[in-house]
């Protein structure tokens, strides 16, 4: 009888280490850390979408209990599904691993990290390529733009001076007719029959118009580096409003080296 009674106590004194160390059945634990004040708290806030106040209700409880596997997992849903923070996340769902390897709960806590890390390579592995694909985009918008203005101007020269080069000379200019031949009716015969005296008829042709002088395709400037909308106006004589206003698209506190601008005409 007396083994049996020094059994129980030891068993009791176990089990009583085993609370005081967090090594409770998996089950139980869970029970008990969804029961700490700091995590109801949370997940009061988490059913009003204060996920700011969850988040520091969680960290709370872990506070009270840094093996609260519980406080772990909301953590780690909250880092993972509504802050955006992937490593954070893993690390929270990590921790809850440790204490639950199996269960609903722990498989899904894999599927996020493993979520969570391709999320993280994908930022990594990514980011400057995309951010250098952009860079090459709007240099390649901005060459568009400054060669299609240069198609512009210069088709418009070229109209320009078409339109000059085909226009036929048409001068006024004095025709002498002369006498016709003796013996051949003519108007200018008198009723005696005698050839009349020849005569100068003016003929007046269209006059041309007066000739434009074509005009030189608009001027270009390549920015360099240091270079300033006001120096650049001051260079070709110019005033900045007239500089900006020929180029609508140019931040003048953001020149790029290398980029083109309009130079307006005087």
């Amino acid at each position: 009888m007396s083994v049996s009674i020094e059994r129980l106590c030891q068993a009791g004194l176990l089990i009583g280490c085993m609370a005081l160390s967090g090594c409770l059945p998996s089950p139980q634990r869970m029970v008990d850390e969804e029961k700490e004040p700091h995590f109801l708290e949370g997940k009061r806030r988490v059913n009003a979408m204060d996920f700011a106040g969850a988040v520091d209700a969680f960290e709370r409880a872990l506070q009270a209990n840094p093996h609260s596997a519980a406080a772990h997992f909301e953590l780690g849903v909250l880092y993972d599904q509504r802050k955006a923070e992937p490593a954070t996340a893993i690390y929270h769902y990590n921790r809850f691993l440790e204490a639950h390897d199996s269960g609903e709960k722990a498989q899904r806590a894999r599927d996020r990290i493993l979520a969570c890390k391709q999320e993280l390579a994908r930022t990594v592995s990514l980011g400057p390529v995309t951010q250098s694909m952009q860079r090459d985009f709007d240099q390649l918008i901005e060459e568009n733009r400054r060669l299609k203005q240069q198609v512009q101007n210069w088709e418009a020269y070229f109209q320009r001076t078409q339109g000059v080069t085909n226009a036929p000379p048409t001068p006024t200019h004095l025709e002498r007719v002369a006498a016709p031949p003796t013996g051949a009716p003519s108007v200018g015969t008198s009723l005696a029959g005698q050839a009349a005296t020849p005569t100068i008829r003016i003929v007046r042709t269209e006059q041309s118009r007066p000739v434009e002088s074509a005009s030189a395709p608009a001027r270009t400037h390549t920015v360099k580096g240091g270079e300033t909308p006001a120096a650049i106006a001051r260079r070709y004589n110019v005033k900045v409003e007239a500089l900006m206003a020929a180029n609508p698209r140019v931040d003048a506190r953001r020149l790029q080296v290398g980029q083109a601008l309009n130079i307006p005409s005087q």
